[in-house]
């Protein structure tokens, strides 16, 4: 009797250990498998946003081919100017958020027809909002219509003013609008040159100087999101608004070469599949659009802050020293931080000896050492707009 019950323990044991074993098996399995449909996910994704991106590219050059019938050097949007042309290619309005002037031109045969064209172009200028141009933008409506890939995030640009909170006291009336047209737009202040594109015509130009207070009035367009997430992220007003100046100097329509986009310039590719996975817990590609809709690009630029100082570089002690490295790593990631002190790009390395420093120490060694000028000025710009930021808006 004992040794059937000990044969039958046995047999039991040896099942059990059998079971046990397949259940391993077929869990390793199901891992593997998962992988690879991961890895051929991500294939499949990063080769759908290549061609995305491949096609978007060809529109905005086919778009600068048509701009050359007509003009000499056709110029689009940048970081800080908001480039944009009529239907006929004809008028161009360049507002430039930097240096705070607006400059229109336009090419046609007569006086009477370039002070018209100018009257227009300038009225529409300070009164249009982000989601009119949005809409009606040649070439954004011409990306609208490239296919997507299927799981890229998208969003509809909402409505806020560009120009009209810093031409104008209150909502302007439409006499409001013409009596500062009127004033701007007379012939005195155009100039003209011959076109070198359009036989018999000539590019008429007119420069009109934004207020001097207009960085400021744009930051106040923006204060309500940036208090919102700068306390979610833990992080500085005054970081917040001193990026997004440095970054796009408040240029709603920002858009550099690498691509960034928006007020905070974020590049989809790199920052943004790090900051959404952050945000929503996927790793996500977003479009142009989405990040020229304010909430999603200061959401996006502030958890990036976040991920920068909480955790690419949380070993740093001090946080002056962190706030410092913070700004730069904005800019030029991590690893040309950890160069800046051991010539590798490997933060765990880096950050003993940047321990050993103070404050001032590794503001002044990122100056001298950081692998190229951008950075560096950009280390400056930001600490410098932070005090006064400070001074606007407080801690």
């Amino acid at each position: 009797m004992y040794k059937k019950i000990l044969f039958i323990a046995c047999l039991t044991s040896s099942l059990m250990a059998q079971t046990a074993q397949e259940f391993k098996d077929q869990q390793m399995q199901g891992f593997s498998q998962e992988k690879k449909q991961f890895s051929v996910y991500k294939k499949t994704q990063k080769q759908e946003f290549d061609t995305y991106q491949k096609a978007q590219n060809k529109a905005y050059q086919a778009y600068k081919k048509e701009l050359g019938i007509f003009w000499e050097e056709p110029k689009l949007s940048t970081n800080t100017k908001w480039i944009s042309y009529t239907k006929d290619n004809k008028t161009k309005t360049n507002i430039d958020f930097k240096n705070q002037t607006i400059t229109l031109q336009t090419i046609t045969a007569s006086e009477e027809e370039a002070q018209k064209n100018l009257r227009l172009a300038l009225a529409k200028a300070v009164t249009v909002n982000t989601k009119t141009v949005q809409e009606t933008d040649p070439l954004e409506i011409r990306i609208s219509k490239i296919k997507k890939p299927f799981d890229i995030r998208d969003a509809k640009v909402k409505a806020e003013p560009i120009l009209s909170t810093i031409v104008f006291e209150n909502k302007p009336t439409k006499n409001d609008v013409k009596t500062y047209v009127t004033k701007h737009v007379q012939m005195r202040n155009i100039k003209s040159i011959d076109s070198t594109k359009v036989k018999h015509a000539k590019v008429y130009s007119l420069n009109v100087k934004l207020p001097e207070d207009t960085m400021i009035k744009r930051s106040k367009i923006y204060y309500k999101q940036v208090r919102k997430y700068a306390d979610k992220q833990r992080l500085p007003i005054a970081l917040i608004f001193a990026i997004m100046q440095t970054e796009s100097s408040f240029n709603p329509r920002a858009r550099s070469h690498i691509p960034a986009f928006g007020l905070m310039q974020i590049v989809p590719r790199t920052a943004g599949i790090d900051t959404y996975q952050y945000l929503y817990k996927k790793k996500r590609l977003v479009t142009g659009s989405y990040l020229y809709n304010s909430t999603n690009n200061i959401r996006m630029g502030s958890a990036y802050l976040h991920i920068l100082f909480y955790k690419y570089l949380k070993d740093i002690k001090n946080l002056d020293t962190r706030l410092y490295c913070t700004i730069a790593a904005y800019n030029t990631g991590a690893g040309n931080i950890a160069w800046a002190f051991t010539k590798t790009y490997n933060m765990k390395r880096a950050t003993p000896y940047i321990n050993t420093k103070s404050p001032k120490e590794v503001y002044n060694k990122l100056l001298r050492d950081l692998r190229y000028e951008e950075p560096k000025h950009y280390l400056k710009m930001v600490t410098k707009r932070m005090s006064a930021y400070y001074k606007l808006y407080g801690s």
